[in-house]
C-alpha cells in the first residue's frame, strides 16, 4: 500500500450485493474515546479540507475493517448472536494491545492510516474467524490478503491524486496511539457516502 497512484477513483460505486438501504454484518475495531486517534484524524481533515473529491471521515465513523459475515437479510440474527457468543471465548485469549496509526497514504479510492504492529490485529481477525467456524462450516472472505488500515477520507470522484498526496505530506503529527480492548460486531450501511453503523455486540479482548 505504499506506491502512490496517479489517479483516484470513486469509492462509492455499488459493489455486488450492495444497494441503498441494505445492511451488512461485519466486525470492526472502532475508536470511540480514542482521543489521540481523533487528534490525528482532525489534523488530516484540516489539511485535506481544500482538496476536492474527498469525503472526510468524522471521528465517530473511524474504523479498522476486520471480517464480514454477510448481509442482514441473508444472515439470521440467531447466527449473528451465536457467532458473537463464540467470539467471547476466542477473543478472551488475545491480550489487549496498543496500535500506532499513521502516516496516511494515498490509495486509488481512499486515504489510509497505516497501522503498526499488524500482527495483533491479524490475531484478532483469526480469533473472529475461528468463532465463525464454530457456527458455520467456514468463515466468509479469504483469510489471506488482509492489510490493517484506518481510512481518514474516501474518494468520491475520478481525479489526480497529487493534491491529496501534497496535503498529506504537510501533516507530521503522527503516529497516534490507540489501546485496543475489544472487537465490535456491527450492522453497517453506506447510503450516504460514509460507512455508518449500529453496534450489535462488543466483545472484549483478554
Amino acid at each position: 500500500m505504499t506506491d502512490t497512484p496517479a489517479q483516484m477513483a470513486d469509492h462509492w460505486w455499488w459493489r455486488p450485493g450492495w444497494a441503498e438501504g441494505r445492511r451488512f454484518y461485519t466486525w470492526h475495531l472502532v475508536f470511540d474515546g480514542a482521543d489521540d486517534v481523533h487528534r490525528l484524524a482532525a489534523d488530516y481533515r484540516l489539511a485535506l479540507a481544500g482538496v476536492p473529491g474527498l469525503d472526510l471521515v468524522p471521528d465517530r465513523w473511524l474504523h479498522l475493517t476486520m471480517q464480514g459475515l454477510g448481509f442482514v437479510d441473508e444472515v439470521g440474527e440467531a447466527d449473528a448472536r451465536a457467532i458473537a457468543d463464540a467470539a467471547v471465548h476466542h477473543l478472551s485469549k488475545i491480550p489487549t494491545f496498543d496500535l500506532a496509526l499513521g502516516p496516511a497514504i494515498v490509495t486509488p479510492e481512499a486515504l489510509l492510516l497505516t497501522v503498526d504492529p499488524a500482527d495483533p490485529v491479524r490475531a484478532v481477525r483469526a480469533a473472529i474467524r475461528a468463532a465463525i467456524a464454530d457456527v458455520w462450516p467456514e468463515a466468509p472472505e479469504p483469510a489471506e490478503g488482509f492489510r490493517p488500515h484506518v481510512s481518514v477520507a474516501y474518494s468520491n470522484s475520478a481525479g489526480h491524486s497529487r493534491p491529496a498526496a501534497d496535503a498529506l505530506a504537510g501533516v507530521a503529527s503522527y503516529p497516534a496511539t490507540a489501546r485496543v480492548t475489544s472487537a465490535e460486531l456491527i450492522v453497517l450501511g453506506r447510503d450516504r457516502r460514509m460507512y455508518e453503523w449500529e453496534s450489535f455486540a462488543r466483545v472484549p479482548l483478554g
